[in-house]
């Protein structure tokens, strides 16, 4: 007997890989829309009742390597990739902003995309809106921490405002990152997976996909391996790839699929960031409310935008840029510790390939980045200063003042990667066209963080999903359809 058929066979209209923000969008759209749909996911189903805001524990279970994954350049940036059923809208802050008018405009200019018009994704991003319950954060639930940042800003006439998220019924756990207790975060495992298994959708977990398969430039399926043991082919004229942006540009090459621009894989993009922390007079208890729920705008066209984070004491003290009977007696006052986050929309660019059947990521920042930093971090420190702090702690290397930073002296993290498959008209400058069909073969389209041209500035996953949702509608061949109810009106964007 084959090896072929020797595994077990699902016939499918579509096959749907990776059940994060832009799989689980497309999937729950076609089956509704009539068609019949698998859902492959690598990773586990994942359970709220387990979910007991120990972040040690947490990252264990809900990211990719234990939330460790790590880009190698100057300087190594941390990279954590939620994994299983609701990718990482599982285990990120829930913001939730369109992409920025100005961006539309610059791919329509530099890669062609014509189409991707405020007014055509307009549908799309409302339609993502009401079906993920956004709506902006109140004071109130945003905390403390987010006030020391907000009379901070005012203080210095800065714009500002509380961040739109995805969450209803919040009752301000603080662990948003680390799996939300109360199932309010309305992360697409929750939501859109529910939605696509309702209408018929079948949702495998455990299904690591090894390749697409095509024949004579037509996709027939995809072969996958199971947790459990076995093979899976799913037979299906159109496969939707949705493994995210580290894992995408993986299964295509091994697949031997989107190499012929020589795009797939590079263009990554990884909005870097930083946080300082500030201990102030007042009771801050930053754990309390929303941990990423106000924003300072006012650099954005410079590329820097401030977001809160927060923790409860495990994470803060994971954070906290100091060492020794400083850390310890920083963590005493746990209590007066406000926190909050940098972020660049960075000009640098990274690669992904693959080195022993794992990623390897390289990132290196370039001199315009690093300076963006400095000037941020000055900024950052100001901000609290302006808000009263006792001390602010910085996130350098001691006696190393902000505008003195090198790159080697930055520790940062990223959240959101973007670009390995970018979206291009042209066929010579990215992987997938404006429709997010793969350039040169007929029935593979790509949706996640991948096809996102460019950094954004802001977060991206309403962007994700907005593309998503007129993927899966151009795929039915229908008009995206208005929400039923007026979507809340966006937060402004940098």
């Amino acid at each position: 007997m084959s090896r072929r058929r020797a595994a077990r066979a699902i016939d499918a209209d579509v096959c749907v890989v990776g059940a994060g923000a832009g799989g689980a969008v497309v999937a729950a759209e076609l089956a509704e829309g009539g068609a019949s749909v698998v859902v492959l996911e690598q990773g586990p189903r994942h359970d709220a009742d387990g979910f007991n805001a120990r972040p040690l524990e947490m990252l264990a279970r809900l990211y990719r390597d234990g939330g460790q994954t790590t880009t190698l350049g100057n300087p190594p940036i941390v990279l954590p990739l939620g994994r299983g059923i609701g990718g990482t809208t599982l285990v990120n802050s829930g913001t939730c902003f369109r992409t920025p008018s100005a961006v539309l405009e610059r791919w329509r200019d530099e890669l062609g995309l014509e189409a991707l018009t405020d007014a055509a994704l307009e549908p799309c991003f409302a339609r993502v809106e009401q079906a993920l319950s956004i709506s902006e954060v109140t004071p109130e639930l945003a905390g403390r921490n987010a006030a020391v940042a907000r009379r901070g800003a005012e203080a210095l006439g800065w714009s500002h405002g509380f961040l739109r998220r995805n969450a209803r019924g919040c009752v301000g756990s603080g662990v948003c990152a680390f799996g939300c207790p109360t199932s309010a975060k309305q992360h697409v495992g929750i939501t859109y997976v529910p939605r696509a298994q309702a209408a018929g959708a079948q949702v495998i977990a455990g299904a690591d996909v090894r390749h697409v398969l095509v024949e004579r430039g037509q996709a027939r399926g995809v072969e996958a391996r199971l947790a459990g043991g076995g093979r899976l082919e799913v037979r299906a004229p159109q496969v939707v790839v949705a493994c995210g942006t580290i894992h995408t540009p993986l299964l295509l090459a091994r697949s031997g699929l989107g190499r012929s621009s020589g795009q797939l894989g590079r263009n990554l993009a990884l909005h870097p960031a930083l946080g300082a922390v500030a201990l102030m007079d007042e009771l801050v208890d930053m754990a309390k409310g929303v941990p990423q729920s106000f924003y300072v705008d006012e650099f954005a066209s410079e590329g820097i935008m401030f977001e809160g984070i927060a923790g409860p004491p495990s994470y803060a003290a994971m954070s906290l840029p100091l060492t020794g009977r400083r850390h310890a007696d920083a963590m005493r006052d746990y209590r007066r510790l406000a926190q909050f986050g940098l972020m660049v929309s960075d000009r640098s660019r990274g690669s992904v390939r693959a080195l022993a059947g794992r990623p390897l990521v390289r990132y290196d920042l370039v001199e315009e980045d690093v300076a963006a930093f400095r000037r941020g971090l000055a900024r950052m420190e100001e901000l609290f200063l302006a808000a009263g702090a006792r001390e602010v702690y910085l996130p350098l290397p001691a006696g190393v003042r902000p505008e003195h930073a090198r790159a080697r002296d930055l520790k940062p993290m990223a959240f959101h990667p973007l670009g390995t498959a970018r979206a291009s008209a042209r066929a010579a400058d990215g992987v997938v066209d404006g429709d997010l069909r793969l350039h040169g073969v007929r029935g593979v389209h790509v949706a996640d963080g991948s096809v996102v041209p460019s950094a954004l500035g802001v977060n991206p996953q309403l962007t994700i999903m907005g593309l998503a949702t007129r993927l899966a509608f151009g795929l039915l061949g229908r008009a995206v359809p208005q929400p039923a109810e007026p979507a809340p009106a966006p937060a402004p964007a940098a």
